[in-house]
């Protein structure tokens, strides 16, 4: 299918910006996030699959397409894009550190049993 070379590079810069794309499976409508007709998006997928550079996924009439890591070298070249610049799905997020929960103290007893009363044996 020949896909217009504008649309094309739509297609795949917004699969380089986030490493993941997302197309319901209708021929007729255009792409929710991109101003490019679905059967495109559907079709230029399907050419990335084919060439090993995107992983593909149905589901619940929607096709889930993920970059692989030779597809990431395919689209920096096809694009133009510099080494450094990585999809937002590789870019390493900073792990939030939690606060640790401030333990209670223990029961202080004099005898240091640990706050038990021993049983009175008849």
């Amino acid at each position: 299918m020949i896909i217009p070379k504008a649309d094309r590079k739509n297609i795949f810069m917004a699969l380089f910006k986030d490493g993941v794309l997302v197309a319901k499976k209708d021929y007729e409508i255009q792409h929710d996030a991109l101003n490019v007709k679905n059967l495109y998006v559907i079709k230029a997928m399907q050419s990335l699959t084919s060439k090993g550079f995107v992983k593909t996924q149905f589901s619940w009439q929607y096709y889930y397409y993920t970059l692989t890591d030779e597809g990431l070298e395919f689209l920096r070249e096809f694009l133009g894009v510099p080494e450094g610049i990585v999809p937002a799905t590789l870019m390493e997020q900073p792990i939030p550190q939690r606060e640790q929960p401030q333990r209670p103290r223990k029961f202080n007893n004099n005898n240091n049993n640990g706050g038990y009363r021993k049983r009175d044996r008849d």
